[in-house]
C-alpha cells in the first residue's frame, strides 16, 4: 500500500514538473501540441498539458548583436577592400521568427553581408571611405525591409572597418599629401600676392600724398612771391609818388636800391674772387634811413 501511495506520488511530481515551465525575463517560449502552435509563454511561471504539449522554440526578445564576418568587396572602380560589420536586432514578433524562417541568425548574417556586397560595390572607393552614416543608413534600410516578414526589426548595422589594399593605402597617402603641398603653395602665392598689392598702395598712396605736398608747397612759394612782387610794387609806387613830389628821401631810397642791386651783380659774378672798390657807407645807411622815413610818414598819414 505505501509503495502505491510512493508511486503516485512520484508521478504527480513528474506530472507537476512536466507541466511547470519557468520563462526568463526577456524571453518568449512557444508552445506545439502535436508539433502544432498553440500559445506562448510570456515571461515568469506558466503551465502546459504535460506529455501532449512541449516547448518549441525559445526565443530571445531583447535586443541581440549580430557579429558579420570580415568579407571582401569590390568597389564600383574595381578597388578590392576588406570589410566587417555589426548588426543589433529586436524579434518582435515571436511566432514569425519562430516559424516564418529556419536558423534566424544564419539567415540574417547572410542577408546583411549579400547587402553590404550590393551597397559598398555600387560606390568609388573615396565615397565608400567617406561616407559611413550613409552607408551604415543604406544597408539598414534594405536588411529592415527583408527581415520584417521574419517579424524581426533592424536597430542599426554599423561598418566596423574598411580596409583597402596596403599598395593603394600608400597612393592615397601620396595623393593627400600632393594635395596638401598644393594648397599650401597656393595660399603662399596668393600671400605674396595680396602682399605685392599691398606695397603697391602703399607707394601709391606715398606718391600722391608727396605730389599733394609739392602741390601745396609750390602754391605757398607762388603766394609768397605774389605777396613780395605786391610789396615791392607798393613800395615801387610810394617812391615814385615820393619822387614827384620832391622827396629826397625817396630819391636816396631810389639810388640806393640801384647801387645795391649792382653791388649784388659785381659780387656774383663767378671770375671774381676778390671784390674791392671804395664804397660811401655813410650814403647807403642814410639812404636806408630814408627808407624808413618814408614808411613811417606814410603810415602816419
Amino acid at each position: 500500500m505505501e509503495v502505491q501511495y510512493l508511486i503516485i506520488l512520484v508521478f504527480a511530481v513528474v506530472l507537476i514538473g512536466a507541466a511547470w515551465k519557468s520563462v526568463p525575463q526577456g524571453s518568449e517560449w512557444t508552445v506545439e501540441r502535436w508539433g502544432r502552435f498553440t500559445k506562448i509563454l510570456k515571461p515568469g511561471v506558466n503551465f502546459i498539458v504535460p506529455f501532449v504539449d512541449r516547448v518549441g522554440r525559445k526565443m530571445i526578445v531583447m535586443e541581440q548583436v549580430l557579429d558579420v564576418p570580415p568579407q571582401e568587396v569590390i568597389s564600383a572602380d574595381n578597388a578590392m577592400v576588406q570589410t566587417d560589420a555589426v548588426c543589433f536586432f529586436q524579434v518582435i514578433d515571436t511566432i514569425k521568427a519562430s516559424y516564418e524562417v529556419n536558423d534566424l541568425n544564419r539567415a540574417m548574417q547572410n542577408l546583411v553581408m549579400t547587402n553590404i556586397r550590393a551597397v559598398l560595390g555600387s560606390m568609388e572607393l573615396d565615397m565608400m571611405l567617406s561616407n559611413r552614416d550613409v552607408i551604415n543608413n543604406a544597408i539598414l534600410e534594405k536588411v529592415d525591409e527583408a527581415t520584417d516578414p521574419w517579424g524581426v526589426k533592424i536597430t542599426r548595422i554599423e561598418i566596423k572597418d574598411i580596409t583597402p589594399p596596403r599598395d593603394l593605402v600608400d597612393a592615397m597617402a601620396n595623393q593627400m599629401k600632393a594635395e596638401r603641398e598644393k594648397r599650401a603653395q597656393i595660399l603662399k602665392a596668393e600671400g605674396e600676392r595680396e602682399a605685392a598689392i599691398k606695397v603697391a598702395e602703399g607707394e601709391k598712396q606715398a606718391q600722391v600724398l608727396n605730389a599733394e605736398g609739392e602741390r601745396q608747397a609750390a602754391f605757398l612759394e607762388a603766394e609768397a612771391r605774389e605777396r613780395q612782387a605786391e610789396a615791392e610794387a607798393k613800395a615801387t609806387t610810394m617812391v615814385s609818388e615820393a619822387i614827384a613830389k620832391g622827396n629826397q628821401q625817396a630819391i636816396n631810397y631810389f639810388v640806393a636800391t640801384k647801387y645795391t642791386e649792382a653791388l649784388q651783380q659785381v659780387a656774383s659774378a663767378d671770375n671774381a674772387k676778390v671784390v674791392m672798390m671804395p664804397l660811401e657807407a655813410s650814403q647807403l645807411i642814410g639812404s636806408v634811413a630814408g627808407i624808413k622815413e618814408l614808411f613811417e610818414g606814410k603810415a602816419n598819414v
